[in-house]
């Protein structure tokens, strides 16, 4: 006797509901069976994957180490600031810790390691710990020792920020010479001054001629140029 309409429909459903129970099992067994080696290289790749990222992490330590002991050198070194000092190794260490934490991190990184700084100072031998704590960090550094020449310089090429002494012979304010005459053409481009002062009359009236800050402290002008490359300028 042929099977009604009805029949036949109850009979597709049942039809359906078993390849729905069975096809499951039968689809994972066919992708172990064919793709087997390939799993097995993707799960070890996970574990590779895991071991990289603790790399990562282990060598942003290994740069919060580093860094933290070139600012700490760079500030003993200062004068007025003999090795030893109990200021630096007191007070001043903590925020040393401070600035390292928060630029030795693995996205602190990523951003650092794009950025570019230009320094301009007569006597570059006199910073060399500050220069080297920040590229430790991943910074580019490009040097320049006057005036005419960091002009220059700012028109070839873009930097993040512009670090400058005050003077350089034979102008004794060398450094508010560089910086108004960016900003007489129009450039913004972030101006710190490491300086010998760190006299608030100096911060005021670097303010005045468009700087960032002022500073004679070397955690104080990585914590400015932190500030700028991670944040932005204000």
């Amino acid at each position: 006797m042929p099977m009604t309409v009805e029949q036949s429909l109850a009979t597709g459903r049942l039809v359906i509901d078993l390849l729905r129970v069975l096809i499951w099992p039968v689809v994972a067994l066919f992708v172990l069976l064919y793709f087997g080696k390939s799993l097995r290289r993707f799960a070890n790749s996970l574990g590779e994957f895991s071991l990289k990222a603790a790399g990562v992490e282990a060598t942003a330590k290994r740069q919060q180490i580093e860094v933290a002991a070139l600012i700490g050198a760079a500030a003993a070194s200062k004068p007025g600031s003999p090795v030893g000092d109990t200021q630096v190794m007191g007070g001043d260490a903590k925020e040393i810790a401070n600035v390292v934490e928060q630029a030795a991190t693995p996205r602190a990184l990523n951003r650092l390691n794009a950025a570019r700084i230009l320094w301009v100072d007569d006597r570059p031998e006199n910073n060399i710990q500050e220069r080297r704590a920040l590229e430790a960090l991943g910074i580019r550094i490009t040097l320049s020792t006057s005036t005419n020449d960091a002009l220059e310089k700012t028109l070839l090429s873009r930097y993040d920020a512009i670090i400058s002494d005050m003077g350089r012979p034979p102008d004794p304010r060398a450094g508010y010479t560089l910086l108004d005459a960016l900003r007489q053409r129009k450039d913004r481009t972030p101006f710190v001054i490491y300086a010998g002062s760190n006299s608030v009359e100096h911060k005021v009236e670097a303010k005045q001629h468009g700087a960032l800050g002022s500073t004679n402290r070397a955690q104080e002008l990585i914590q400015l140029i932190l500030s700028v490359i991670l944040e932005g300028p204000n």
